[in-house]
């Protein structure tokens, strides 16, 4: 066993004699140690019922013959981050978990890790961790949150961030917003559609390494507690067949997640992780140009908020993404392997009924080209990305005058004080990775414009959005204003052009005059220390996952 190396012989008896301190006697000492990274933590919603459901994984692990070793990392909540300086650290956040589990079961050795992630960096931060380590490893994503009931209608926590421009702009009562604060997150969970977390819990399921079902099963749900009760017996399976991450993690495994994620619509911000967890794997290579590359054949079967109206209990419901991978089985490589110790075929032989009406078929789909689309130009000529899933057909293809801001809070206080209107494109730059740094996530700018009802306002950013975002938002553009991408040329007034189906997007300038203005920007100085300054000295772009070299 790997824990070997810190309890067998003469040399490890000081190291036994610390194992005793902790409770451990001469059997346990025996057996395999197996680490369970918990992200359980008091103030972020989808993380405070993990306390509670490590305690089921525990029992398990001791009564099949191991000993777990329980320890936390960081969870950081996006909603309660956004629109101040904390969503600079959210990014980050990424990095400190995957270091954090990885740091831990190096220096204790752990035989195998069950990771328990929910929210959304902690799910790409553990699975880069387990990548790295390569040692027998499982995921239990800790489940959506159940949408909320006002004036009879569900709700979720997007339709709050929405209501308070409603509110703003006399579209709705301060009584009537302040009902739905209190009614539309009503417990445990990650919100309760498809935004980021849920997409990357999805998308976990999908790679094979969490069990069938997890991605779905709600957190306050028996079927979650069953699951992770079934994920504590499986990594007892994957040590005695040392089935690693490398195993399931493959290049096939990769192009499968994105299928689904490109099927159901899922958050832009998986073409920052999906490339993030990939990069720490050996022979494989994601880019945001395969997202495009399988976009335009993957069709989307499933529009879920914020694209449409179905929660993720609806998707559970209608089989979860077991039952989206079975309508997409043709075009999967389902022999991938998974942490079942079976193939991706032998899991999808035990797919039940499906609800077509909420996930449709691949011969009846909702839009034929997937939810992501990657476009490029002489605004980004390295990419950008946009969620075109969520974008009205009357949108997808836009020109219209540029107003710039040079931070988030600049643009929200121009919402805030009527200065948009329809027609309008919306820049906001010096937000990316390097130049935010940490490349904030833009959600109460588009909840602003949605509340509003400027549904003819195109938002660009080299900066990112929610996955609860919806509408023409176009981030990730790159290079970023911090590195003298063309974003950084932008003034008020100037033309771009947006064509989502032919993936372009232009600044109507000639490449001299962008590279005159260019040599004349002088960037906002940011006053730094910490691990902030750190992060901004070694980030990479957008389009590379925003990952530190």
């Amino acid at each position: 066993m790997r824990s070997d190396n810190i309890k067998e012989g003469i040399n490890r008896t000081p190291h036994r004699s610390l194992l005793r301190a902790c409770g451990l006697d001469d059997e346990d000492i025996k057996k395999p140690f197996i680490g369970i990274a918990n992200s359980y933590t008091d103030i972020v919603p989808g993380h405070i019922h993990l306390k509670d459901l490590v305690k089921e994984v525990k029992d398990v692990i001791r009564s099949m013959g191991g000993v777990p070793f329980e320890f936390n990392t960081m969870a950081i909540c996006d909603g309660i981050a956004m629109n101040h300086e904390g969503m600079y650290y959210s990014l980050p956040s990424r990095e400190i978990v995957a270091n954090t589990v990885e740091s831990m079961a190096m220096a204790h050795q752990f035989d195998a890790l069950i990771l328990m992630p929910s929210c959304d960096k902690i799910v790409p931060g553990m699975l880069m961790a387990a990548a790295r380590l390569d040692i027998p490893s499982i995921v239990v994503t800790g489940g959506p949150m159940m949408p909320g009931k006002f004036h009879g209608e569900t709700v979720d926590f997007i339709n709050v961030t929405e209501a308070v421009g409603s509110a703003q702009s006399g579209k709705m009562s301060m009584d009537e917003l302040y009902e739905l604060e209190r009614c539309a997150c009503p417990g445990a969970g990650s919100c309760a559609g498809l935004f980021t977390a849920n997409t990357m819990a999805c998308l976990t399921e999908t790679l094979g390494m969490s069990l069938p079902g997890c991605a779905t099963a709600h957190a306050v749900s028996d079927k979650k507690v069953e699951i992770a009760r079934k994920s504590a017996e499986a990594i007892f399976t994957l040590i005695d067949k040392d089935i690693k991450p490398s195993d399931i993690l493959t290049q096939e495994a990769f192009e499968n997640a994105i299928k689904v994620d490109l099927a159901l619509g899922g958050s832009t911000n998986t073409t920052l992780h999906i490339p993030a967890i990939a990069h720490e794997v050996d022979g494989v290579d994601v880019s945001i140009d395969l997202f495009d590359k399988l976009s335009h054949e993957v069709p989307y079967i499933c529009s879920i908020r914020p694209a449409g109206d179905n929660r993720m209990i609806d998707v559970e419901n209608a089989g979860g993404i077991p039952a989206v991978m079975k309508n997409l089985e043709s075009i999967l490589a389902t022999d991938c392997m998974s942490v079942t110790s079976k193939t991706i075929k032998d899991n999808l032989e035990e797919v039940g009924d499906i609800d077509y009406s909420v996930i449709h078929s691949i011969d009846d789909p909702i839009k034929s080209e997937g939810g992501i689309a990657v476009l490029r130009g002489n605004l980004a000529p390295n990419g950008c990305v946009i969620k075109q899933g969520a974008v009205n057909d009357d949108m997808l293809i836009h020109s219209g005058p540029c107003k710039v801001f040079n931070s988030e809070e600049e643009c929200v206080e121009a919402i805030e004080s009527d200065k948009i209107v329809d027609g309008d494109v919306v820049v906001i730059r010096y937000e990316g990775p390097k130049g935010g740094p940490g490349m904030r996530e833009m959600l109460n700018p588009t909840a602003a414009i949605m509340g509003r009802e400027l549904f003819h306002v195109a938002l660009i950013t080299d900066g990112r959005f929610s996955g609860g975002s919806r509408g023409p938002c176009i981030g990730h553009v790159s290079p970023e204003a911090a590195e003298f991408g063309p974003i950084g040329a932008i003034q008020d007034g100037d033309i771009v052009s947006i064509n989502v189906k032919e993936r372009t997007i232009n600044l109507e300038l000639s490449d001299e005059e962008i590279e005159s203005r260019l040599a004349n920007v002088e960037a906002p100085k940011r006053n730094l220390k910490g691990w902030l300054k750190q992060y901004q000295q070694l980030a990479t772009s957008a389009d590379k996952g925003g990952i530190l070299k």
